[in-house]
């Protein structure tokens, strides 16, 4: 029986997990520094 179709499956699966968390980490680093640039303006 031939796994590889499984094993290409898994690592597709992990390689996209990682690039959705990746994404998402900078997207909220992006936020977090706009609202921390907002409040160096407001004072």
């Amino acid at each position: 029986m031939n796994h590889w179709p499984f094993i290409i499956a898994a690592y597709a699966i992990t390689i996209a997990g990682l690039a959705g968390l990746t994404l998402a980490s900078y997207v909220a680093m992006r936020r977090a520094e706009a609202r921390a640039d907002a409040v160096r303006k407001s004072r």
